[in-house]
């Protein structure tokens, strides 16, 4: 009952009401008639008494008209009760097929405040407002749900405030850190061993810090960031190989494409989102692998898949590769400089443009990311 939709529930619960208020009707108009019947039957039965040998059925056409006129039809109980319980299962249904198209009408509000509710994104919380004019029972439903949007908004936009902010203010120190670390290694050539591996490791680390507060920064200024741009995405991924050749050649590894088609949306975001999945593809891959682009345009949306020769993620893993600083293996993701946050940005920009990111398949022979983005 439970699974049921609401609808459902309705209807079946008014069919149920209908049937047992007409088996209550059958038994009691079913003991009223039997009595009746009964009483008539002992009237025949005292008239057949009076008239030993003849028939127990009285014949209408032998009795006078200042006689009272009686018919006596064989089987009416069997017949009053069968007529009975057909009118009883005939109503049920019929009133279960009404109870359908009725209960459908109304939940027509109810179906309307969901369609509303199912439009509400993260992007749009400020914007988003649930229609108030509908029936009083969802009137205040709509109120209060509107009151969580407008708290949901302001706690959201004062957690990307926050994150700016820090990771605007940390930029300064990192930077002044970054030169100093490089101005005192160039005035200090003859360290020892020691010296210069403690200066490379700070070095490193302030890399990786002026990365994260970067990457941070962009992803607190999406909401802002205008999305009306008309996007073909072959020359970008061209433009993306152009930027990674450096990086494939390091690794030995191919580069292909193929296929084209065109999205809408922000170009720097969307170079962005490719540009992070590209370039994971080359850092996790094999010696003399090979990455593949290929761009198939569907009826509504646009799929991307970037296809890697690497070792792959295991199948327990593969929700959890878009949290923020999340890596699959620590060691090897610190080794290529990675901060946890590329495929979390990834995810962040396909989400803003209305569009999904995820592992479509892995296994030890590589892994194949499905990115699905709204056709221009």
């Amino acid at each position: 009952m439970k699974r049921l939709s609401l609808q459902w529930r309705m209807t079946l619960m008014t069919a149920l009401l209908i049937c047992l208020t007409c088996v209550a009707m059958q038994l009691l108009l079913g003991f009223s008639g039997i009595r009746t019947m009964d009483r008539i039957g002992k009237s025949i039965q005292g008239y057949s008494d009076t008239n030993e040998g003849e028939t127990a059925f009285f014949d209408p056409e032998a009795t006078g008209t200042e006689e009272g006129l009686t018919i006596i039809i064989q089987g009416a109980q069997t017949s009053f009760f069968m007529n009975s319980w057909l009118i009883t299962a005939v109503v049920t249904v019929l009133s279960g097929i009404l109870a359908w198209f009725v209960s459908g009408h109304a939940l027509k509000p109810l179906h309307s405040f969901v369609a509303q509710v199912e439009k509400v994104q993260l992007n749009n919380l400020g914007d988003m407002k649930i229609n108030e004019d509908l029936l009083p029972e969802f009137r205040q439903l709509s109120r209060s749900f509107n009151q969580m949007l407008e708290r949901l908004n302001r706690a959201f936009a004062a957690q990307r405030q926050f994150t700016g902010n820090a990771a605007h203010e940390l930029r300064t120190p990192l930077a002044l850190l970054q030169a100093q670390i490089e101005l005192f290694s160039a005035e200090h050539p003859d360290l020892s061993e020691e010296s210069r591996d403690f200066l490379r490791l700070m070095r490193e680390q302030t890399e990786r810090m002026s990365q994260m507060t970067g990457i941070l920064l962009e992803m607190s200024h999406f909401q802002n960031v205008e999305r009306k741009d008309t996007i073909q995405l072959l020359p970008m991924i061209e433009e993306i190989f152009t930027d990674l050749t450096p990086l494939a050649e390091k690794n030995k590894i191919s580069l292909e494409r193929e296929g084209d088609a065109c999205v809408s949306g922000s170009d720097p975001l969307i170079y962005r989102l490719l540009f992070n999945l590209c370039e994971n593809a080359i850092k996790y891959n094999r010696p003399n692998g090979s990455v593949l682009v290929s761009i198939v345009p569907m009826e509504k949306e646009v799929d991307i898949r970037v296809r890697d020769s690497g070792k792959g993620i295991p199948s327990e893993l593969q929700q959890s590769v878009f949290q923020p600083f999340f890596r699959v293996d620590q060691s090897r993701s610190r080794d290529y400089g990675g901060v946890g946050l590329g495929l979390s940005l990834v995810w962040e920009i396909a989400r803003l443009h209305g569009g999904s990111v995820q592992v479509e398949t892995s296994s030890a022979e590589g892994t194949c990311m499905l990115l699905s983005l709204p056709r221009a």
